[in-house]
């Protein structure tokens, strides 16, 4: 499974901090660096500025 989908659901609430370590295999101390980690990241979300007609 794709790491940062695993991270992102975590971020998102969905899984615990515990079950995030189990699924990308890694010790719960090694799991703080990996949500550190830039490359692991979730790529930003482009937001489009909605223009207000007055």
């Amino acid at each position: 499974m794709d790491k940062r989908k695993v991270i992102t659901a975590y971020r998102r609430g969905m899984i615990s901090i515990q079950e995030c370590a189990q699924i990308l295999g890694v010790d719960s101390s090694q799991i703080t660096g990996l949500m550190n980690d830039p490359q692991l990241s979730e790529p930003p979300r482009v937001v489009q500025k909605q223009h207000m007609h007055g």
